[in-house]
């Protein structure tokens, strides 16, 4: 793309404005800062939406997946020409994203190792700055039949009911569970608590002739397996 220092987008040549680019040159054209000012629409005074999304970009080190963890106060009280407006469309806009690769997550949906778990859970649970703690339901084929929070806390932590995991294993007729929980710290090792409740639930399932199989914690990029372990 050639430099246009501070004109707006519609100074620029035809072939290099987002939108038109887009139109002409298909999606795979498009940098991740042309894609975002596509969301932004317009910039500022001072600059265009290109160069207020590249800002943007940079300070997420060019991650999308970091720009993902931005919440809408945080975009708007950051950047001069992010409303709430434009926030919201670029935190939904990640959302969708986030989501669709979700989707595309259960096209294997049987466990046969705790790395599946890992792409299973990781796009639901790998950049959400709370914890989140989930129990996979599996049948005797180890097929995911159910997927369900079972709580949601604070940065550090959160409480967990057993009663809430069982309830819905026997339910669904459960032959086996996979506990999963994030660590937003992106430290994947657990915590005493986690070895605790993981012992707790192990052996309470135990008495349902329920197979508690694995508890993965999932970060933004790695996980740990209890299981891989073996410590359950």
């Amino acid at each position: 793309m050639a430099e246009y220092g501070h004109l707006s987008i519609k100074e620029w040549a035809l072939e290099d404005r987002p939108r038109e680019k887009l139109i002409a040159k298909g999606l795979q054209s498009l940098s991740d800062a042309e894609l975002l000012a596509i969301l932004i629409g317009s910039g500022s005074v001072k600059e265009s939406a290109v160069e207020l999304a590249k800002k943007i970009l940079k300070d997420c080190n060019n991650n999308l997946n970091e720009l993902g963890k931005k919440t809408v106060a945080e975009l708007k009280n950051s950047y001069h020409g992010i409303g709430y407006a434009k926030a919201i469309t670029i935190v939904s806009a990640l959302e969708i994203g986030r989501r669709r690769k979700l989707q595309d997550a259960f096209v294997r949906p049987k466990i046969t190792s705790s790395n599946d778990v890992f792409v299973l859970m990781q796009p639901l649970l790998g950049d959400i700055v709370h914890e989140e703690f989930w129990v996979l339901l599996l049948n005797r084929s180890n097929l995911v039949i159910g997927k369900f929070k079972v709580s949601q806390g604070g940065v550090s932590g959160t409480v967990i009911d057993v009663r809430l995991i069982l309830k819905p294993a026997i339910e669904n007729l459960a032959s086996s569970i996979i506990l999963c929980h994030n660590h937003p710290s992106g430290n994947s090792l657990p915590s005493d608590a986690d070895e605790k409740i993981t012992d707790k639930i192990a052996s309470s399932a135990d008495l349902m002739d329920i197979k508690l199989l694995d508890h993965i914690i999932v970060t933004d990029k790695s996980y740990f397996s209890f299981a891989d372990e073996g410590r359950v």
